[in-house]
């Protein structure tokens, strides 16, 4: 049997097989990524929730596997060489199984490359900038007067989803006619701004055609519709 004793997360979150991928995460825009790509690639794994409205992620055991305090964060079991490996962000999550599996990533060298600027043009900026304007859109809107930034955030959510939806023009997905980590990456904080920040609206998204269609296509996969869920909002 596997052995993950070395990991001290699984003291506090333990794994009922520890011969499979260990998923720790909230369903958030960047929680619900590699729930999406474990389902999307077929890896065995268990997802364990880390509530983050309890503060789990800033727990001892939690922090041993990522010091920064976010989720989400994993530990795969056959990692290099066959051994356990621990990674946190979400981003370099999705990377690592693309290159484990050879799946949801561009088999081609510069497509390869393609395919990680649109991975990070989601983490560097669609994900803070969408979070940021949500934040002050949905949750300040009563509590400052100054509109400079939800305007500042907005604008430049508006300005990211104009470039998304050129990037999609005449294309079925962010890298073609390859659904890769970049559309997995991305999507999720597209409906965010729409569902849960429900500033759909505020920033045209009905405007951004290509962008709205896409975002249709990638909810409607199966393995969107199981992973959205994993692990279960309490």
């Amino acid at each position: 049997m596997t052995d993950l004793n070395a990991f001290p997360i699984t003291r506090r979150w333990k794994p009922a097989n520890p011969g499979v991928i260990q998923l720790y995460s909230f369903p958030t825009p960047n929680g619900v990524k590699v729930a999406i790509a474990l389902e999307e690639i077929g890896l065995p794994y268990e997802a364990h929730l880390a509530n983050i409205m309890k503060d789990d992620q800033k727990t001892a055991e939690f922090l041993s596997l990522n010091p920064n305090g976010k989720i989400p964060a994993l530990i795969d079991p056959d990692g290099f060489d066959g051994k356990p490996v621990g990674i946190f962000e979400s981003g370099a999550i999705l990377q690592y199984l693309a290159d484990k599996t050879g799946k949801l990533i561009p088999a081609d060298p510069a497509r390869r490359l393609e395919c990680h600027q649109w991975l990070f043009f989601q983490m560097a900026g669609v994900g803070p900038m969408f979070g940021q304007y949500g934040h002050f859109y949905k949750f300040m809107a009563d509590k400052i007067s100054d509109p400079y930034p939800t305007e500042r955030y907005q604008n430049e959510t508006k300005r990211l989803l104009a470039v998304l939806d050129q990037r999609l023009d005449g294309r079925q997905w962010i890298m073609g006619d390859d659904y890769t980590i970049a559309d997995i990456a991305t999507f999720p904080w597209v409906g965010t701004v729409r569902d849960f920040y429900e500033a759909g609206e505020a920033v045209g998204l009905g405007d951004y055609t290509n962008v709205t269609a896409w975002l249709e296509r990638c909810m409607a996969r199966p393995a969107s519709l199981k992973g959205k869920n994993i692990p279960p909002r309490p």
